[in-house]
């Protein structure tokens, strides 16, 4: 079952609004795949004119920025820590912007949107910001 991003078929009130016309294809939206923790999966999608949109599927690797020595480094992502998006995704190890990752450097955020860009960055956290943990 495809997800529509058309008009809805209810007016404010609740009263019903008649269709002028059917449902069009570029009103479909694309289905529902989480990145996760795991070894890398990507997949290429044909958007609309013609382009080309990377999603990940699942990665192990995350690029970190280390503000103190403003260098950048590939490492190797444990589990998720904290996701302020959804609880539930730090049990299923879900992969999305704003999530806090362990790494081998420490407590990573990540800065990029994985199922939007095709790549995993993220900044690396003060060993003080990374114990906080809200409704904890």
């Amino acid at each position: 079952m495809g997800i529509w991003q058309g008009r809805s078929q209810r007016k404010r009130t609740g009263g019903r609004l008649r269709p002028n016309r059917n449902k069009r294809r570029f009103e479909i939206a694309r289905e529902l795949q989480f990145p996760i923790l795991g070894e890398q999966s990507l997949k290429l999608y044909r958007v609309r004119g013609a382009g080309r949109k990377v999603r990940i599927l699942a990665a192990d690797r995350i690029n970190v920025y280390d503000p103190t020595t403003k260098s950048t480094k590939a490492v190797t992502a444990t589990t998720v820590v904290r996701n302020d998006a959804n609880p539930n995704y730090v049990q299923r190890n879900i992969l999305s912007k704003g999530a806090v990752v362990e790494t081998e450097l420490g407590t990573v955020k990540i800065r990029s949107r994985p199922g939007q860009d095709g790549v995993l960055n993220g900044i690396l956290l003060p060993k003080a910001a990374a114990g906080k943990t809200p409704n904890a």
